[in-house]
């Protein structure tokens, strides 16, 4: 009853191209974004703040970039993490041999030299697609998981490739509490997912879409495979590079190649599947989903298991929930391979024409 469109007239072309065009979406992402700057910090402990949100924050901003290039553009891939590793380790070399270099400014650079990378590893999607795609990207994650635990000069000579860094000054403001670290990845995931939204809105977004429908036809209509292609790799790494350096500067402090595995590659896969493909959404539901999962289920099995009087291991945790991540995949894509943001979309629809029958 209260979400409807009925009397919301537009009168001009900048009202009709809004983001959010129905002003209770308006008014409600208002809100979240309220409550997440001002209610949260004052509301959530230290745990929650490491455990949950801070993890969250930064995996849906990897997981936009992964939206990007497999949801929008149809372009598959494996090596999230690599890119991932590129962002945090170029951050870091940025950091600590520029003199003066600002930690923001670091974690913006980090980011343009996995795009840049980015671009080097997406030129084999110009001539090749689909499982032969994924392999090439499965080959960057190889190659940087070698280079970084290889190459001492990506670690400052560290034997282990272990680096760390010291507490993050952004123009005077050091983000060193559990507080500072939230409020300020919270920032940097709203001014990205504003332009991410706008991205899949403008020209470049559709030229993307259209190369992930039918590449032949969208050749055929004047759009340039390589341009698009290409695009959408530098976008995509672009993200995923701030996502690895505030991963490892801001929620690690201190990491080494393994914190950017083929693990992590296929996790953030995972999400944008469970959370929906081509659906900005979707990347913060399959993030949420992601993190909050192992959580319940390291608390829940083991009660579970004490009702029965049976012993639950961290290892048989670990084995459910691999299986459960499996057995949900498979899910949603009988059951509904657009993920939980088509559910949620279906959802909002119904409201629209509620109290009425669809």
């Amino acid at each position: 009853m209260f979400y409807r469109e009925n009397g919301q007239f537009k009168t001009s072309y900048k009202s009709d191209q809004q983001i959010f065009p129905i002003p209770q979406d308006r008014w409600a992402i208002l809100a979240i974004i309220a409550i997440a700057f001002f209610a949260i910090p004052l509301m959530v402990d230290e745990y929650l703040f490491r455990a949950i949100l801070i993890p969250f924050l930064i995996l849906s901003l990897a997981a936009l970039g992964v939206n990007i290039l497999v949801g929008y553009c149809g372009q598959i891939t494996l090596g999230a993490g690599a890119f991932m590793a590129v962002g945090a380790y170029a951050a870091y070399n940025f950091l600590i041999r520029v003199s003066g270099m600002p930690a923001l400014g670091a974690i913006l650079l980090g980011g343009f030299t996995a795009a840049a990378v980015g671009i080097v590893f997406g030129i084999p999607s110009l001539r090749v697609r689909g499982l032969y795609l994924a392999v090439a990207t499965l080959a960057a994650q190889f190659f940087w998981d070698w280079a970084f635990l290889r190459v001492k000069w990506f670690t400052n000579d560290a034997s282990s490739g272990s680096v760390s860094v010291a507490d993050i000054d952004v123009f005077g403001w050091i983000v060193n509490t559990p507080t500072d670290k939230y409020l300020f990845c919270l920032g940097i995931l709203v001014i990205f997912s504003l332009m991410a939204k706008n991205l899949v809105r403008g020209s470049i977004g559709r030229q993307w879409m259209a190369i992930r429908d039918m590449d032949v036809a969208a050749t055929v209509i004047g759009i340039r495979p390589l341009y698009a292609k290409l695009t959408a790799f530098a976008v995509s790494s672009f993200y995923l590079g701030v996502a690895g350096a505030l991963w490892g500067m801001i929620n690690l402090g201190s990491w080494e190649p393994a914190a950017f595995s083929i693990d992590r590659s296929f996790q953030l896969l995972f999400m944008v599947i469970i959370g929906g493909l081509g659906a900005i959404a979707g990347s913060f539901f399959g993030a949420a989903f992601i993190v909050i999962l192992p959580i319940f289920l390291n608390q829940m099995l083991p009660l579970v298991g004490g009702v029965f009087g049976l012993e639950v291991s961290i290892a048989l945790v670990s084995h459910v929930e691999i299986m459960v991540f499996g057995a949900l995949i498979v899910f949603f894509l009988i059951v509904e391979p657009h993920g939980i943001a088509r559910l949620w979309s279906t959802g909002r629809e119904k409201l629209r024409l509620w109290p009425f029958p669809h």
